[in-house]
């Protein structure tokens, strides 16, 4: 019988996966522990919903306990059928972390809690373990556009706005629809401002990290104020959208020092990423849909450690080279996309 065959009550934890008692964990501020590994679900561009929510499943079997959702996906829905699966077959709901986020079109304040209680609904669950920002602009864009596509009432960053947002969220905590809230795609100078003015603090930010972007000073600030840091594309996202591919991006994957670490220890280099973040600090969310591919990823994290040789080598892999450069983002013509990310520590206006 196969996962998706399953019925509820018949989930089984395969002979092969890993122990989630043996997976690290990350304590956050308020003292709860999120596994220090997920797996992420962003694969519409190339994956369908029904492949991507299987592989929740599988992953679950192997000893995943930390799922990494979003409401623009557009797979929350038979996620949920999986999280119920999984729930049913015996793993408690209190053994499992789910995050979700809150799309760019649906930050003004009336729409926040309506869009959350949606994906709460499709994910058939009671309370969510974490709730983000997808990203700290209104701007919305249609699915499949290009990079150069910009939407017509597209604005910049105002913090004000976005505080109304904030705001909104701290409300679901307060009735206890969501144990922790965050954001996503942020910037230094942008947290400073919400740090200053929250009444409760993000618990983690969700930000681009593997071995050719490692976001040093982004990565020391939430660090130092107490947010975990989630990093996506932890591998170079070999299957992100072809519309966020430059000729430039380096590849993780077939770095020398990475290449070189992978030779020694027998495993693929996507194994090193992933090994790599873990250790650093970082809660990695690799996406695969292939059983191999997360059971590998997931085993990374009760591997031996890498030597402080190999860690240094990683770290000087660094290429400063950001993959998701959220151009769809901007707000007027004329713009590049290093105006999203205030590179000079001032927010652009």
């Amino acid at each position: 019988m196969s996962i998706s065959e399953q019925r509820p009550g018949s989930f089984a934890i395969a002979e092969d996966g890993v122990d989630p008692a043996l997976v690290p964990n990350r304590v956050l501020w308020t003292g709860a522990r999120m596994p220090a590994i997920g797996l992420g679900t962003f694969g519409s561009d190339r994956f369908s919903g029904e492949q991507i929510a299987e592989a929740v499943l599988g992953a679950a079997a192997v000893g995943y306990r930390h799922f990494d959702c979003a409401r623009v996906y557009g797979n929350e829905r038979l996620i949920g059928a999986s999280l119920e699966t999984i729930q049913a077959g015996g793993i408690r709901r209190e053994d499992v972390w789910v995050t979700s986020k809150l799309w760019n079109d649906k930050h003004a304040p009336a729409d926040v809690i309506p869009t959350f209680k949606e994906s709460l609904a499709d994910l058939r669950l009671e309370y969510l373990d974490l709730y983000l920002i997808h990203w700290p602009f209104p701007n919305h864009h249609a699915p499949g556009v290009d990079v150069t596509s910009r939407a017509p009432n597209a604005r910049p960053y105002i913090h004000e706005e976005f505080m109304a947002t904030w705001r909104e969220m701290e409300k679901l905590v307060d009735v206890g629809l969501v144990r922790h809230i965050g954001t996503s795609n942020m910037s230094v100078a942008k947290l400073k401002l919400l740090l200053r003015d929250a009444r409760i603090k993000p618990a983690c930010n969700e930000m681009e990290l593997h071995p050719c972007f490692q976001q040093p000073e982004m990565f020391k600030f939430v660090m130092d104020a107490g947010i975990v840091p989630i990093g996506f594309a932890p591998i170079g996202s070999p299957t992100r959208p072809d519309r966020d591919k430059t000729p430039d991006d380096a590849v993780d994957i077939e770095d020398p020092a990475i290449v070189a670490i992978a030779k020694r220890l027998g495993v693929h280099p996507a194994t090193v990423c992933v090994k790599w973040a873990v250790q650093r600090g970082q809660v990695p969310i690799p996406f695969s849909i292939y059983r191999n591919e997360y059971l590998s990823n997931l085993r990374s994290t009760v591997m031996a450690p890498l030597t402080d040789e190999e860690m240094a080598a990683v770290a000087a892999a660094d290429r400063n080279s950001r993959l998701i450069k959220g151009q769809v983002f901007l707000w007027k013509e004329g713009q590049t996309w290093e105006d999203l990310w205030d590179l000079d520590g001032v927010i652009a206006r």
